[in-house]
């Protein structure tokens, strides 16, 4: 994790400034972190030091079951917030959460800023529409695993977690967030590469056919 200083830091706040999201000068506090792929920006069961804010990149959710299994439930992308149920509420598991791809974040300190977060209307008002965004996206993920074929539904996947056009998660978790048996995910990627949206790297796939895939996914945006 690099924490970006001086010149960077101001060239960034001043791109991307997110002070209209609060009634009170936010950028003299802010942090920016940069995360690579695969790194975690928050480990399972730890609560975070910071309330984070993606700028750019992406990152996925994890969860660790009784039984010892991981799921991938859910993706972050850029304009999402890290952190907040850990910061409304004093006790929360927390999920683990790493990078897809290079990740950069504004942090703020939870520790030095709770208080006077939580006593922001305006932030709290741009904090519940996230939060109300985010349970309508995981309703309608879970409506489209039962409307939808696997088809359309991993090629919106393949779109949304590849890095620079390479897709490199592993079969287990899609199967598990897309509720598909390993045999049919497998035959699904043959199709993919026989018709050319894909070709196999060793343990990745390149996208070749950015269109192809992209009107598969297209057909769960319009239902």
């Amino acid at each position: 994790m690099e924490i970006y200083k001086n010149g960077k830091r101001q060239r960034y706040l001043e791109e991307h400034s997110i002070a209209h999201l609060f009634s009170f000068p936010i950028e003299e506090f802010l942090q920016i972190h940069e995360y690579q792929r695969d790194e975690w920006i928050i480990q399972e069961g730890m609560r975070p030091y910071f309330l984070f804010y993606v700028i750019e990149g992406k990152a996925k959710i994890y969860v660790t079951h009784q039984n010892g299994k991981v799921s991938l439930i859910n993706f972050i992308n850029a304009n999402d917030y890290i952190g907040e149920m850990e910061l409304l509420n004093d006790v929360y598991y927390t999920k683990g959460i790493q990078a897809s791809t290079k990740t950069i974040c504004f942090a703020i300190p939870i520790h030095r800023y709770r208080t006077q977060l939580l006593e922001d209307s305006k932030f709290l008002r741009e904090l519940t529409k996230f939060l109300s965004a985010k349970a309508t996206l995981m309703a309608t993920k879970y409506s489209q695993s039962l409307a939808f074929p696997l088809e359309n539904r991993l090629a919106d996947f393949i779109l949304a977690t590849a890095d620079e056009g390479v897709y490199k998660e592993k079969h287990v978790s899609v199967c598990d967030y897309l509720g598909a048996s390993y045999r049919h995910l497998l035959h699904v990627f043959s199709q993919f590469c026989n018709k050319g949206y894909l070709q196999k790297k060793e343990r990745n796939y390149q996208i070749k056919q950015y269109h192809s895939l992209y009107e598969l996914a297209q057909v769960l945006k319009h239902k």
